[in-house]
């Protein structure tokens, strides 16, 4: 045999010998420990959802879920994280909507612009915004606040955890579809410095979420007029649904897994199943219902089109305050 065909055959026999390899660590996935990167500080509406998706997903996957929190740049320095790791699904990450589909709008520089840059596993949940004034404000419906916003343009002054955020977003979404112009007061101590900035008499609303509004509702110092959302909220089911209301602005903050490119098919396959069954669960449904949150389970290609779908909503969104 001459020494081209003996190079060949030992191509050959070492790319069989690859693959066999390949297929075998699919096989036998998890191999070791799984990292989850959470992109947030701890604290928040994201480590309730994190710890208890790991916590249910070791009951399915052999092995331990470490959660790793990695905040900074608005999400984006733990989405990366995840975007850039070894695609051997042993690093998967918390992903949140804005870092995903908003932020690569208005930051050229990140490694992912779009879902064909990452692997979405599942979408588990949404969480879903709340229009939120004092205890004491004037308004006791939606439709008061919107007509009082219509009669004075720029004088109610809403406040929010940053700009670029859910929050913030959703406010834009509304001035657009009820044609107000409701002032966005963003606080870069995030949601609790927005929401003391309304008890404290700095703005007349705030726009926030259920699960760190529920005590001050309890407590009577707030009233929460209105979800961004269709349908009634299980957590405050007096608010007014915006979108029942006749407005288009419903966007909620959602939360999804992904993981790096190109994982073998038979990883992805077992983490995707394994994702599945953790947010179709019992047990997880009672979680998400308990704390504010909509389960909303979607796999790879339904999550995909869906943050395809938000871009075009966030595009539309940046059009719309470049105007104002």
């Amino acid at each position: 045999m001459n020494q081209f065909l003996l190079d060949m055959v030992r191509g050959g026999v070492t790319a069989v010998l690859l693959c066999a390899a390949a297929a075998a660590g699919a096989q036998n996935y998890p191999s070791r420990d799984i990292t989850f990167i959470v992109p947030f500080a701890p604290g928040g509406s994201t480590d309730p959802v994190s710890r208890q998706f790991a916590s249910q997903l070791e009951k399915v996957l052999p092995g331990k879920i470490n959660i790793e929190n990695k905040p900074g740049g608005s999400a984006t320095v733990g989405t990366s994280a995840v975007v850039l790791a070894k695609p051997d699904g042993h690093t998967i990450g918390l992903g949140h909507n804005t870092a995903l589909a908003y932020t690569p709008l208005v930051n050229a520089g990140l490694p992912y612009k779009s879902p064909d840059d990452y692997q979405p596993v599942v979408k588990m949940v949404d969480l879903p915004l709340i229009l939120v004034v004092r205890a004491d404000a004037p308004w006791k419906t939606f439709n008061e606040f919107i007509a009082d916003a219509k009669k004075n343009p720029g004088k109610i002054r809403a406040s929010v955890s940053g700009l670029g955020t859910n929050n913030a977003l959703v406010l834009q979404q509304l001035n657009k579809s009820a044609d107000v112009r409701i002032t966005l007061v963003p606080f870069t101590g995030g949601g609790a410095e927005a929401k003391v900035a309304l008890l404290g008499g700095r703005v007349e609303a705030n726009i926030g979420n259920g699960p760190t509004t529920l005590g001050d509702v309890q407590a009577g110092t707030v009233r929460v007029l209105a979800v961004f959302k269709k349908g009634k909220y299980d957590l405050f089911p007096d608010a007014t649904p915006v979108g029942d209301a006749g407005y288009d602005a419903t966007l909620a903050a959602a939360y999804y897994v992904i993981a790096p490119k190109g994982l073998p098919r038979n990883v992805l396959d077992k983490l995707v199943a394994a994702s599945l069954q953790v947010v179709r669960s019992e047990e997880f449904q009672k979680f998400a219902i308990s704390k504010g949150y909509v389960v909303d389970a979607k796999g790879p290609d339904a999550a995909k089109a869906e943050l395809a779908e938000l871009k075009t909503t966030f595009t539309e969104l940046i059009k719309f305050t470049e105007q104002k």
